[in-house]
């Protein structure tokens, strides 16, 4: 209870201190596994950086920017920097499912640029309808239940990839661990907004659980990319 306390009593500096470690395990996972898909070219690998990348600016939009921490607060409206942190959220978890499914979607060279892409544009204009139902509905409803169905079908995915390799690499194992916490945050997420009306213990309940889920993605790429 004291450490709650304490974070109540200063929330600026727990949501400021939240976001920058997120970001800096954001920023690290994209720069070793960009890192791994220039040695190997794997475009798994490319769009599973993409993912960290949409989620390291989801989170910088949506606290540094959305927050009272710099004066572009006040040029930036309060809605839109909401919309662009869904936005991003949203295509973090869409990049995470495509890099599951490329190999179906694309050759084995993939396509010039893994953010402007025919295939890549229609995951953007799916973002922007929820992100557009949501605020017209006033809700994030539609993006819960979409991230909690792609990440319960990606980490199935990822578990049937798993059992049937041979070889069963670090990579699958991190594959299978990335989805599983993101399904477990998701629903957390939802849970709190739902059930508990986005009660403050509950908000800050999922921010120390955000922190963990990314600093275990962080070891868990560490892990599998030495």
């Amino acid at each position: 209870m004291e450490v709650y306390s304490l974070i109540v009593r200063n929330q600026e500096l727990f949501r400021l201190v939240y976001t920058l470690l997120i970001g800096i395990a954001c920023f690290a996972i994209v720069v070793r596994t960009n890192r791994l898909f220039r040695l190997s070219f794997h475009q798994g690998i490319r769009y599973f950086r993409n993912a960290f990348f949409f989620y390291g600016l989801a989170f910088l939009i949506r606290y540094p920017l959305g927050e009272s921490y710099f004066l572009i607060y006040k040029i930036i409206p309060s809605f839109i920097t909401k919309a662009l942190f869904e936005f991003f959220l949203i295509m973090g978890g869409f990049s995470l499912l495509y890099s599951l499914l490329w190999k179906k979607l694309e050759t084995e060279k993939g396509s010039l640029s893994s953010l402007f892409n025919a295939k890549i544009a229609l995951f953007y204009a799916l973002a922007l309808v929820i992100v557009g139902l949501d605020y017209l509905w006033k809700t994030y409803y539609l993006m819960f239940a979409s991230q909690i169905i792609l990440f319960g079908y990606a980490s199935t995915i990822s578990y049937l990839i798993y059992i049937k390799s041979e070889n069963q690499q670090n990579f699958l194992k991190l594959y299978l661990v990335v989805m599983i916490l993101n399904l477990i945050a998701w629903l957390s997420n939802f849970v709190v907004a739902v059930f508990f009306n986005w009660h403050q213990g509950g908000i800050i309940s999922i921010h120390i659980l955000n922190v963990i889920i990314f600093l275990l993605f962080l070891y868990s790429v560490v892990k599998a990319t030495k």
